[in-house]
């Protein structure tokens, strides 16, 4: 099964310019717009595989539907048909996307050393920017690194593959399930790496990867394979960035350690609040995210651990990292091999607890099967529970979804799953009607402990709002598409317009299509019905037809009048129209008016006109 040369009858194929494991890349030219672009392609012998072909074709719908100047634009989308080497029909999808010259990221670290910290700074910042874009257009993208964004020519950053999961690649770089990559192990959550439902934060904790290496040149975990590191993300806490790149100033230390906190609610909420702090930091301002000692590596082994199983009161195994990805299990805090000194031996005691670390030990082993389970079968894309340690742990509590809630629903649902609701920040929102649920923390669908406070934030309606178009509508029309957006009608003005019938708008400020905040006013001009009458005298017929028209009124019967003045022939007699010139009528009325027409005098001239006028003195002289 070939490319067609010629997809779309519109795009034509070049050369192969990137390759993953679901599709691949080619220079491609727009015949009808005569402009380059990027063709992906998905891979012909995935084609036939429904499963790879519904989700190109998801992954199409998401990324078309962005729009940002950080975002490597979609242009089109579509498929085409293609033969199997059987003969049988395959739809091939493919994505049009923009064709941005420059370089990856990837390969302005490719030689292992940091980029100054100025530049490292505009780099995320753009890539804050573009999330927090895509997070509001409810897309995550999943796959933050290096690889996937691009600085253009001129320096400006896009970021690519939004909603994009790859496939086959270099296994000791990427986590693979049926052959498709769901994420880059140096960059991966904790969440992924555990197989849970990822939410914004998840693309938070990868951007702060790449400042992380970014900023020391190397990334903030390495191992010897993809679940090792993938290990060290849930299990161990990085080393500061500051340890490595001496020059990196505590506040930006702080906000990269901040940034790849385990735990969600721990790390910046929101793309917005990480840029604001990253920005202060460089600007050596004083920033939220807490001293670096917060997440020491005895800190980070503390939040790891799970509550003491019931009937023991022995702390559940936790991993306790080494900063290589093969961290050992300890089931009591300690690490293995130590002895209780108060039994001095082997006493009961000391026998429970070699037991106790022959059941860490298992359950680390177990721990690890189920990573690597989840790498080859599909646990990390999708929502299953992370297979690690699950036997005695306390009973959870689920925080609901609440999207579109009101507050007192969003209430009950939060106490009703055995949890204490508290109101967040209100935050901005062009999807969610104002006063209803948008997030939370913890997010939604995390696990919690029963009794756990949620803070739900509430819309406060769209940052901004687009003005509709009210020409031609009645003001009570005009009220209700502006309610529906969230504005009002302010001023209403009668003018006397041609242009639209009685009390119908014909003009309107601010103008459509302009933003505005919510809850503003427009103020409308609606048309009174009356026109100005315009003066036709001296005019040619089609001057003044023209001249009703404009006006908004109509041509009626034309009456002729004789002149011997040829100069005016075809022109209207001043003062015939019906109409008065100036004066106001009502829209549409018929106006009548006369047009000279030419002819000639026919009267001949007297003759004999010279005797008949001839001297009293002469006629004297005659008649002596």
């Amino acid at each position: 099964m070939d490319i067609p040369r010629v997809l779309g009858n519109r795009y034509e194929v070049g050369d192969l310019i990137g390759r993953g494991g679901m599709a691949e890349v080619h220079l491609g030219y727009d015949t009808r717009l005569s402009r380059t672009v990027a063709i992906k392609i998905l891979r012909s012998d995935m084609a036939q595989d429904a499963t790879f072909l519904a989700r190109f074709r998801r992954e199409a719908q998401s990324a078309a539907a962005l729009n940002h100047p950080s975002i490597v634009s979609v242009y089109d989308t579509a498929e085409e048909t293609v033969y199997s080497s059987t003969g049988e029909e395959v739809p091939l999808p493919y994505i049009v996307m923009e064709y941005v010259k420059g370089r990856t990221v990837a390969s302005l670290l490719e030689n292992g050393d940091p980029v100054p910290i100025a530049e490292a700074v505009q780099i995320v910042v753009g890539v804050l920017n573009a999330l927090e874009y895509s997070h509001r257009e409810g897309i995550i993208h999943r796959d933050i690194k290096p690889g996937n964004i691009m600085l253009t020519m001129d320096g400006k950053v896009k970021v690519m593959d939004f909603g994009i999961a790859r496939a086959v690649a270099d296994s000791a770089a990427t986590v693979t399930q049926t052959n498709s990559v769901v994420g880059t192990a140096q960059y991966l959550s904790p969440e992924q790496a555990r197989g849970e439902v990822v939410d914004a934060r998840s693309d938070l904790y990868s951007t702060g990867a790449v400042l992380y290496e970014l900023l020391t040149g190397r990334p903030p975990f390495i191992g010897d394979s993809a679940v090792a590191v993938a290990y060290q993300h849930v299990s161990t806490a990085p080393t500061p960035a500051s340890a490595i790149a001496s020059d990196i100033p505590d506040s930006i230390d702080r906000v990269v350690m901040k940034s790849l906190a385990k735990h969600r609610e721990d790390r910046y909420q929101n793309a917005a609040e990480f840029r604001t702090d990253l920005l202060a930091a460089a600007r050596g301002e004083g920033v939220e995210a807490p001293a670096v000692t917060t997440w020491t590596p005895a800190a980070a082994f503390a939040a790891t651990q799970v509550q003491t199983m019931p009937g023991t009161g022995t702390g559940t195994a936790v991993p306790a990292g080494n900063g290589t990805g093969t961290g050992t299990m300890s089931a009591t805090g300690t690490q293995p091999g130590t002895e209780d000194a108060s039994t001095g031996g082997r006493t009961k005691r000391s026998r429970k607890r070699r037991w106790l670390l022959t059941l860490a030990i298992i359950l680390i082993v177990a721990a690890i099967a189920g990573i690597v389970w989840m790498a080859t079968s599909g646990g990390f894309e999708g929502p299953t529970p992370s297979p690690s340690v699950t036997s005695s742990e306390p009973a959870t509590a689920t925080v609901p979804t609440l999207t579109n809630m009101s507050e007192s629903q969003a209430r009950t649902a939060v106490e009703n799953a055995g949890l204490i609701f508290a109101r967040g920040t209100d935050i901005s929102s062009n999807t969610v009607e104002k006063g209803l649920a948008v997030s939370s923390n913890p997010a939604f669908g995390t696990e919690v402990q029963p009794g756990s406070t949620v803070r739900v934030s509430f819309s406060s309606g769209p940052e901004s709002v687009q003005v509709p178009d009210l020409t031609g509508m009645t003001t009570a029309q005009a009220s209700q598409a502006l309610q529906n957006v969230g504005l009002i009608i302010g001023s209403v003005t009668n003018v006397d317009d041609p242009s639209q019938d009685k009390d119908r708008i014909v003009t309107q400020t601010p103008e459509a299509d302009s933003t505005v905040d919510p809850g503003s006013s427009v103020n409308v001009q609606i048309a009174s019905g009356l026109v100005v009458v315009p003066d036709l005298g001296g005019m040619t017929e089609s001057e003044a037809s023209q001249a009703l028209s404009d006006a908004g009124l109509l041509m009626g019967a034309i009456s002729d009048k004789t002149t011997t003045n040829k100069a005016q022939d075809g022109t209207v007699v001043p003062g015939s129209q019906s109409a008065s010139a100036n004066s106001s009528v009502v829209r549409k009325t018929v106006v009548t008016f006369d047009i000279y027409r030419y002819q000639a005098s026919s009267t001949p001239e007297p003759s004999g006109s010279t005797a008949a006028t001839s001297t009293p003195t002469a006629t004297a002289s005659a008649t002596r």
